[in-house]
């Protein structure tokens, strides 16, 4: 897992390309994530989970708090030439544990 998490940083070092669904969520009037708190979750965050087998390629989840003090998840697939960002948004509790890194189980 450590090597995928250099993977990811050297990708994003090259370019960071967003989906189109990765910006409606980052443009979400309830939560706004700027390309600078992405930018933070990729250097400073922690996969939560992996996805070895992603029909885009292999790709993880990573969660930090951003200097804002508010948790903010980023999927993202690390390819040659840059870093696709998949989806970026605010963890809620109704899906998430406290922590933000435990999903809680569908009842």
């Amino acid at each position: 897992m450590k090597r995928f998490v250099e993977e990811v940083k050297k990708a994003a070092e090259k370019k960071i390309v967003y989906t189109e669904h990765a910006l409606d969520e980052m443009n979400a009037e309830e939560e706004i994530i700027s390309i600078d708190e992405i930018r933070q979750v990729i250097s400073k965050g922690q996969i939560i989970e992996d996805y070895p087998e992603d029909k885009r390629g292999h790709s993880c989840l990573i969660l930090s708090h951003t200097a804002k003090g508010r948790p903010v998840h980023v999927v993202c697939s690390p390819k040659e030439e840059y870093l696709g960002i998949i989806t970026a948004y605010i963890p809620t509790l109704d899906k998430w544990k406290e922590d933000f890194k435990t999903r809680r189980r569908s009842r």
